[in-house]
């Protein structure tokens, strides 16, 4: 019997705690789910089992393509020999290890960062958490500008749901339609200000790409000299938004923008949680060609272990060791063997290129479902970072909410995982792991256009 094709009672375990957890029924899931408060995310869905390459399945054996990489932080995909190979041996060694003592795979790790990170970006700070690489970040800018308190950030953006991040991110607005999130502790979280995003597809400023003059950056820059209370601590983007409507900014803006940073002395931050290789470069940082102050690193860089890092540019003030940054966490050990390991299968294999080449391949292949289904407004790609978005096909285009999640709903029955954005009810993410091959796109382009006929056209 194969274990990965033939569900749960195909999956064989020698330890009898791990049998226990895996012999749970769904009336025993069910009794367990009432004990367990969820944060985030959406419950209702399948309870996965275990996954293989791009596939994971359910605990009524169902199969899925997951085109999430769960919060896209799977690369290699699920369980992939190899680099668990190398955690598992690491486990034999050493797994937990306090921040306070040194060890040979942090002093590696660090090394190999500095030098896959662009130009001077060279010294790295380790944390147990995405959020927490960017608070990293956020903690330096603070420590290199006297007197400055208040940050800016873009339109929609999300930077994470720590009380040190949550109100640079959407869930702190109306962006979603309603306060929710963040809103609720508003009265603890600092408070950012915000500039215009550069959405092309619905411009606020009614500009065309063709002939843009970048007005979105001419309010950051308004904003920088009119806007901020005092200095400006720094400015906080995402090369490509995520939760915001998979919105890529262009290069053109992100050049501006560092020039206006430079104008103002403002140290310029990239939140590279999600662009970190998935963007078909190390860092979004070295695809632009622009290079920031400082870049916070997190989701996959663990290999699929919680890991963050917090790189920043020679010439600024990094931590020192008076607990301006500790965690106990922050050198696990299994998570900085994940991320080495990681590399060096990404360097090996040429992953980068093969996630340029896949990205592409979903490109042609979303463009060619578009010109039958008009409803697929906008498609945004960078690499194998992907947005759909959902539109009626007058004249304003109107946002297809329900539809979207219609959509998303449907392809989940059908064998595909898509994700959903916080900000922009009406898109689709498509964001698979870097190893998925043309063979398995077809897989997705068809569950895709059966859903779209089910939905729109039903």
């Amino acid at each position: 019997m194969n274990p990965l094709t033939s569900g749960k009672a195909a999956v064989a375990l020698q330890d009898e705690t791990l049998q226990r957890i895996y012999d749970q029924d769904k009336e025993a899931v069910a009794a367990c789910g009432r004990h367990l408060m969820l944060g985030g995310g959406t419950r209702g869905g399948p309870v996965l089992h275990h996954g293989k390459g791009v596939r994971v399945w359910d605990l009524d054996g169902n199969s899925y393509i997951d085109c999430t990489a769960q919060s896209w932080a799977l690369y290699l995909g699920y369980c992939h020999d190899e680099l668990w190979a190398a955690i598992n041996e690491q486990a034999q060694l050493m797994t937990h290890v306090h921040q306070g003592f040194d060890t040979l795979p942090r002093y590696y790790l660090a090394r190999k960062l500095a030098e896959i990170c662009p130009g001077k970006l060279n010294r790295v700070s380790f944390v147990p958490s995405s959020a927490l690489a960017l608070e990293g970040a956020m903690k330096i800018a603070l420590k290199n500008r006297p007197g400055a308190s208040n940050f800016v950030t873009l339109w929609d953006g999300y930077h994470g749901a720590t009380l040190g991040t949550m109100g640079a991110s959407w869930i702190s607005t109306r962006s979603s339609g309603e306060y929710v999130g963040g809103s609720r502790f508003a009265s603890v979280t600092r408070q950012f200000v915000r500039a215009p995003n550069p959405y092309c597809f619905r411009c606020y400023f009614d500009q065309k790409p063709e002939s843009c003059d970048l007005m979105c950056a001419r309010m950051l820059e308004l904003t920088l000299a009119k806007g901020v209370n005092g200095p400006a601590a720094g400015v906080i983007v995402e090369p490509l938004q995520g939760s915001g409507g998979m919105i890529p900014l262009p290069r053109r803006y992100l050049q501006r923008i560092r020039g206006i940073c430079d104008q103002f002395e403002v140290p310029l931050i990239f939140d590279e949680i999600q662009t970190y290789m998935r963007i078909g470069r190390f860092t979004a940082a070295e695809y632009y060609g622009v290079e920031p102050d400082m870049i916070a690193l997190g989701k996959a860089l663990g290999g699929g272990l919680p890991l963050g890092a917090t790189v920043i540019r020679d010439g600024l003030e990094g931590f020192g060791p008076d607990s301006e940054e500790l965690h106990t966490f922050a050198a696990n050990t299994l998570a900085l063997v994940g991320a080495t390991k990681l590399i060096e299968i990404v360097e090996r294999d040429h992953i980068l290129d093969h996630t340029l080449r896949m990205g592409e391949y979903l490109r042609k292949g979303l463009l060619r479902i578009q010109r039958e289904y008009p409803e697929v407004a906008d498609v945004r790609q960078v690499g194998l970072l992907i947005g759909v978005e959902f539109a009626a096909t007058d004249a304003d285009r109107t946002p297809l909410v329900a539809e979207t999640r219609k959509v998303r709903d449907e392809a989940m029955k059908r064998g595909a995982i898509f994700g959903l954005t916080g900000a922009m009810k009406n898109l689709l993410k498509i964001k698979p792991p870097l190893i998925i091959t043309e063979a398995e796109a077809d897989e997705v382009f068809d569950i895709f256009e059966r859903t779209l006929m089910a939905v729109l056209r039903s």
